[in-house]
C-alpha cells in the first residue's frame, strides 16, 4: 500500500465521519451533513500538509520527543499531586496544574531531543530477534563504493552481516556524479554503478539507511556517530577516516589493510621474476611491479628497461600505502633481447 493511497483513504474515512457527526448535529439535515464533510476535507488536508512538513524529521528525534513529552507530563502530574495537598481555590490550581504540564512537556522534549544519543531506548532501532541470529551492521564509506573492490569482496562472503548505506553517504556519491570536474564524474558513475550491482545481489542484504545528523557537515563525522549508535563497523578505505574512527572506539574495516595482508609473503634472500618498466627515482635504479601492483625496486637496472630479470630480495618495506620490495640484479631472462 502506497502512500497515496493511504492519504486517499484518510481523506474518505475523514469525509464519511465527518457528513455522520454533521447530520446528528443538524438534526439529519444533509446541508449541515455535507458542510461537515467539506470541514472534515479540509482537516484531512491539513494533517497531510502537516505530516509533509514533518517527512525530513527523523524517527529517531520522533521518538526522543515522545519519550520526553511522557517523561514531562509524568513529571508534572507528580508535582502537581504535591502542590494539590496545600490548601488553594480550585481555579488557581486548575491554572497552575496547566502551566506546570506545559513548562515539564516542553523542558522534557527538548532536553530528551539534546541527549537523545545518551538514550538507549531509540525504537527504531530495537530489533526483536533471537540473540543466536543476531548480525552484524556494516556501514560502507563512499570511498569504497567508487573503489570498487566491495562488489566481489561482498560476493565473496568475507563481510558479513547487514550492509547499511546512509543516505548521507548516497547523496555525496550523487554530489561527486553530478560534479562539472570529468574525473570526478566518471569516479560517481563508477561508485552508484557499483552500488547497483550490489543490490541486484539477492545474496547480498543492503538496506539504505535514512538516519542523518544536520547539526555535522563533514560525511566522516557522520559515519562515526551513525556506528556508534547503531554499535556497527565501517568499511572504508580512506586513511584519515580509519584513524578518526579508531580514536573514537569504533571498529573499521580497511579495503587497503585486507589487501596488504593477502599479498603474498617476499622475504630477503628469495628470487623473483619481474620486468623492468621504467626508471627509479635513484641512479641507475629500476621499478617493475608484481601481478598483484607490488613495486619492485631493483639496483643497477636503469639500462634493462624492458627486459624480463631475476631479482634478488634484499629488504621488504611496509608502508601505509602498501608493500614495497628492493633488490638487486640476479640475471636477465631474456638475454637475446638485451642489447
Amino acid at each position: 500500500m502506497t502512500i497515496f493511497t493511504i492519504r486517499l483513504f484518510f481523506i474518505i474515512i475523514g469525509a464519511v465521519v465527518s457528513y455522520n457527526i454533521g447530520l446528528w448535529f443538524g438534526e439529519y439535515n444533509r446541508m449541515v451533513a455535507f458542510k461537515f464533510a467539506l470541514g472534515g476535507i479540509i482537516f484531512t488536508f491539513l494533517i497531510i500538509a502537516i505530516e509533509s512538513l514533518m517527512k525530513k524529521a527523523s524517527a529517531r528525534n520522533l521518538s526522543a520527543a515522545v519519550f520526553g513529552l511522557i517523561f514531562g507530563v509524568f513529571m508534572a502530574w507528580v508535582v502537581t499531586g504535591v502542590i494539590k495537598l496545600i490548601p488553594m481555590d480550585e481555579t488557581l490550581f486548575a491554572s497552575i496544574q496547566v502551566g506546570l504540564t506545559i513548562v515539564f512537556s516542553y523542558l522534557g522534549m527538548v532536553i530528551a531531543i539534546r541527549g537523545k544519543d545518551e538514550f538507549n531506548i531509540v525504537i527504531p532501532y530495537i530489533k526483536f530477534a533471537r540473540q543466536d541470529e543476531a548480525k552484524e551492521i556494516v556501514l560502507v564509506d563512499t570511498s569504497v563504493i567508487i573503489d570498487g573492490r566491495i562488489a566481489d569482496i561482498f560476493k565473496t562472503r568475507f563481510v558479513e552481516g547487514r550492509i547499511l548505506i546512509p543516505k548521507f553517504v548516497l547523496r555525496e556519491l550523487q554530489q561527486i556524479a553530478d560534479s562539472k570536474d570529468s574525473l570526478k564524474r566518471n569516479r560517481g558513475r563508477r561508485g552508484l554503478d557499483v552500488l547497483n550491482a550490489i543490490q541486484k545481489d539477492t545474496k547480498i542484504e543492503v538496506k539504505i539507511h535514512d538516519e542523518d545528523f544536520p547539526e555535522l557537515t563533514e560525511v566522516d563525522a557522520k559515519l562515526v556517530k551513525l556506528a556508534q549508535m547503531l554499535g556497527a563497523k565501517i568499511l572504508t578505505n580512506d586513511y584519515n577516516l580509519n584513524k578518526v574512527a579508531e580514536l573514537q572506539k569504533v571498529k573499521v574495516l580497511n579495503i587497503n589493510d585486507l589487501a596488504n595482508a593477502l599479498k603474498p609473503v617476499v622475504l630477503p634472500g628469495e628470487e623473483l621474476e619481474v620486468r623492468i618498466i621504467k626508471e627509479g627515482k635513484e641512479q641507475k635504479q629500476g621499478i617493475a611491479y608484481l601481478d598483484d601492483g607490488t613495486m619492485v625496486v631493483v639496483e643497477n637496472t636503469k639500462h634493462l628497461l624492458g627486459e624480463d630479470v631475476k631479482v634478488v630480495v634484499t629488504s621488504v618495506l611496509q608502508t601505509s600505502a602498501g608493500k614495497m620490495i628492493f633488490g638487486k640484479l640476479g640475471s636477465i631472462v631474456n638475454k637475446e633481447n638485451h642489447k
